[in-house]
């Protein structure tokens, strides 16, 4: 059977930019292993699998080699596929059921917003291997249950980074979440996500990631409302509401391709 298949920008400012998934509907849920095999040739940092799930709809998200538990690019892809198709009339929300509970999804003029768990980072003692990767640069440490999550001196300091992702790999976990305080006109605070250990070396956007840095840079800052850039080569803009154990999430996505998966 036949599958339709879309290649989505999401987070993305401009032409080519932010972070592409692969979104699939579905009929019904698929196997886990047709959908991984499916991520895996889709090469994407994640594919969705969506499918109608009582009065909501199910969500699952794949890199090329592993499961996720929450990703928010291809949150947002998938709720942008399902409005532009039709399949969810248009002043319809978006509601998945997800390994991370439900997620809802609204549209906000010409963007998405996503209502995603507060997942704000607990400050620990770091091992020597996570230290060694960052030397005199880094002022704070911490984690959550997904990530690694470090704070440095500076933007300049974050774009200097060039972490060995084999050391990066050994840590575990998803992945290393890496922010700091913007220079630069646009944002709050700057980040770049490392995750080799999902099959993904360095994320383009990484929307689930801003579940920590919303809540942690809204501490810093004293302000609910933020603007994170991720600094990757295709770069990408997301915006960030903390509401209690909620983060709402705001970007704008777009088609850039459409198939049929046989």
């Amino acid at each position: 059977m036949a599958h339709p298949i879309f290649l989505v920008d999401a987070f993305t400012w401009g032409p080519f930019t932010g972070n592409p998934a692969g979104v699939c509907p579905l009929k019904d849920q698929a196997g886990e292993v047709w959908m991984q095999q499916v991520a895996g040739e889709m090469n994407q940092a994640e594919t969705a699998f969506v499918w109608p799930s009582g009065g909501a709809y199910g969500l699952r998200w794949f890199t090329p080699t592993v499961e996720v538990d929450l990703c928010g690019h291809a949150t947002l892809a998938t709720a942008h596929v399902l409005w532009d198709t039709g399949i969810v009339p248009s002043d319809a929300d978006c509601e998945f059921d997800t390994r991370s509970g439900r997620l809802s999804c609204q549209k906000d003029g010409g963007e998405i917003k996503m209502v995603f768990p507060n997942e704000c980072p607990s400050k620990i003692e770091p091992s020597g291997r996570l230290k060694e990767l960052f030397g005199e640069t880094a002022v704070w440490f911490g984690e959550n249950r997904m990530d690694w999550f470090v704070e440095v001196l500076s933007e300049e300091a974050l774009l200097a980074l060039e972490p060995s992702m084999a050391e990066v790999f050994a840590l575990g976990k998803r992945g290393l979440l890496v922010t700091a305080k913007a220079n630069r006109q646009g944002a709050d605070y700057v980040s770049r996500f490392f995750a080799p250990q999902s099959g993904v070396p360095e994320d383009h956007v990484t929307g689930s990631a801003h579940c920590a840095l919303g809540p942690y840079w809204s501490d810093k800052l004293g302000r609910a409302d933020l603007t994170g850039f991720q600094c990757s080569r295709r770069g990408g803009v997301v915006g960030t509401t903390v509401q209690g154990d909620k983060v709402v999430l705001k970007g704008k996505a777009s088609t850039v391709l459409k198939g049929e998966l046989l």
